[in-house]
């Protein structure tokens, strides 16, 4: 389970830096470009036309590059799922609609960097059912674990075809007593990540979030270019995605109620983790590192409420 985690978490910090591939990036000389002003890698597939008068002029240099010219592109604003051509059932359920979600909601409240929030914690509450099968699944198999390794002990030394049997036979009966699924923990992947890589696209394609400001930060920025121009709040932006991250897989880690040596496992896990985002967060765009912010924020608030339900559940 928590090789799992490490390997999605890994998989959407490579997207959060380089997005789904370097294909879909503006490029000179085969370099990607980036917009000076706030470090954000520019992307050829972009869904509305980008207001910001030097932003704009960028896009119209590379105009060629573009999936869709500038011309035919609509404004942000007057942005619908339908308005660019068909290419893919993954981006037309998934990353247009949620990008139009993302602007309208932003068109109403008046922010972009708050609806990029509050869609993102949307998406954690739809998710939650999810969540807490898998938090189950988790702590089962941690139930069962001793029964597990004493199978694993009794045939370790046999290979052939009856005893492979009678092993695979006892534990599945060690499943079904412990009510375990072993594919649900691949489901709860299958299902979430498609989920998050269209959202975090979606972000990515609408230049429009880019050109907002909360709080007085860029969303296009990344931390290192505003610290960079003395802009330090960012650092206290940087902080937050660590401690976040931090609470919110020490707290996972606290459920699991390993034994010792899968515990400095997973301390080394998390250690590693932390040092990658860590240095992942300075090119991380504002936009991006909110999501990353409210979701984290989020999955710890989610794994207290389990725990106090879950301790209630046993006093009766």
């Amino acid at each position: 389970m928590k090789k799992k985690k490490i390997v999605i978490l890994s998989l959407l910090i490579l997207l959060f830096t380089t997005g789904c591939g370097s294909s879909n990036y503006l490029k000179e000389d085969k370099k990607i470009i980036t917009y000076e002003e706030t470090g954000q890698n520019l992307q050829n597939n972009i869904l509305c036309k980008p207001k910001e008068e030097n932003l704009l002029g960028l896009y119209e240099k590379y105009n060629d590059q573009l999936k869709t010219p500038l011309e035919e592109l609509p404004t942000c604003e007057e942005y619908k799922p339908s308005d660019i051509e068909y290419s893919g059932l993954w981006e037309t359920l998934f990353v247009k609609p949620l990008a139009y979600l993302i602007l309208k909601l932003g068109i109403l409240i008046k922010n972009y960097g708050l609806s990029v929030m509050l869609i993102g914690l949307g998406i954690r509450l739809i998710l939650l059912p999810f969540s807490k099968k898998s938090i189950d699944q988790s702590e089962n198999m941690q139930k069962a674990a001793p029964e597990i390794q004493r199978i694993e002990k009794k045939y370790a030394n046999k290979t052939d075809t009856d005893s492979m049997m009678m092993k695979s036979q006892e534990t599945m009966l060690v499943y079904k007593k412990y009510n375990i699924n072993p594919v649900s923990g691949c489901l709860m992947a299958f299902i979430q990540l498609p989920l998050f890589f269209a959202f975090l696209q979606a972000i990515n394609r609408v230049p429009a979030i880019f050109e907002d400001k909360l709080l007085g930060m860029t969303l296009g920025m990344t931390p290192w270019v505003g610290i960079s121009k003395g802009e330090y709040i960012y650092i206290a932006l940087i902080a937050l995605i660590i401690i976040t991250t931090y609470l919110s897989f020490k707290n996972s880690m606290n459920q699991s109620n390993a034994n010792s040596e899968v515990e400095k496992q997973m301390q080394y896990s998390l250690k590693f983790m932390i040092v990658i985002i860590s240095i992942a967060s300075f090119s991380l765009p504002t936009a991006i590192a909110l999501y990353w912010v409210v979701t984290n924020a989020f999955i710890v608030f989610q794994n207290y409420l389990f725990k106090k339900l879950k301790e209630k559940k046993e006093k009766k």
